[in-house]
């Protein structure tokens, strides 16, 4: 686990196990082929993803899960969905005993997108 804060996503992915690193590395890939323009950062200490200077999800590793933080619209819009995962407001858990659902990652990623994008449309709208 981390004892120092990472600077990179891939200081802090380097810092766990191999298992869990390949877990990482596949949400890693998973939310950049969501959103290719994202920007990747590491805040909270844990890695970022931004897009239009927002934040659109957060992921991490745990002892027991991976956390994905998609802020309570994401989990909001997808709540039936994560009914089956330990959810909390703006987050949910990924048991690393199970498969990742990549398809419902990508569709929340995306979602969150969208909900950038349209952020970021009417904010330059209302400056015009």
């Amino acid at each position: 686990m981390i004892t120092t804060k990472p600077t990179t996503i891939d200081e802090y992915i380097a810092s766990f196990p191999e298992d869990v690193q390949k877990k990482l590395v596949q949400i890693r890939q998973t939310i950049r082929q969501a959103a290719p323009e994202a920007e990747e950062t590491i805040s909270y200490a844990i890695p970022t993803f931004k897009l239009k200077g927002r934040y659109l999800v957060y992921f991490a590793g745990h002892k027991n899960h991976i956390g994905f933080y998609p802020a309570p619209t994401g989990s909001e819009a997808f709540k039936e969905e994560l009914a089956v995962y330990k959810t909390g407001k703006g987050s949910v858990q990924f048991p690393l005993n199970q498969p990742l659902p990549f398809d419902l990652i990508t569709r929340i990623v995306k979602f969150r997108v969208k909900e950038n994008l349209a952020i970021a449309d009417k904010k330059k709208k209302t400056k015009a």
